[in-house]
């Protein structure tokens, strides 16, 4: 997958990793089977583009939601 920021801030985070703040122009790939969350910060809008990127042994699976305790720490 590919996330391209369009507007507004947001956050990614790979599981196990620290999250990253999203802006406009950010670009981030994501390798197939690499668990993750994206989405909005909690105090702004975010427009973003998603786009699967076609290959073997892909597809998009959808987890559970992001536990409010930790999207309530960032920033």
């Amino acid at each position: 997958m590919m996330l391209i920021c369009i507007s507004g801030r947001g956050w990614y985070q790979a599981w196990g990793e620290s999250a990253r703040e999203l802006h406009p122009g950010d670009v981030v790939n994501i390798p197939a089977g690499v668990k993750h969350w994206h989405g909005a910060s909690k105090d702004s809008w975010f427009q973003h583009l998603a786009l699967e990127i076609p290959g073997e042994d892909g597809s998009t699976e959808w987890c559970e939601a992001v536990k409010d305790e930790e999207y309530m720490k960032l920033g």
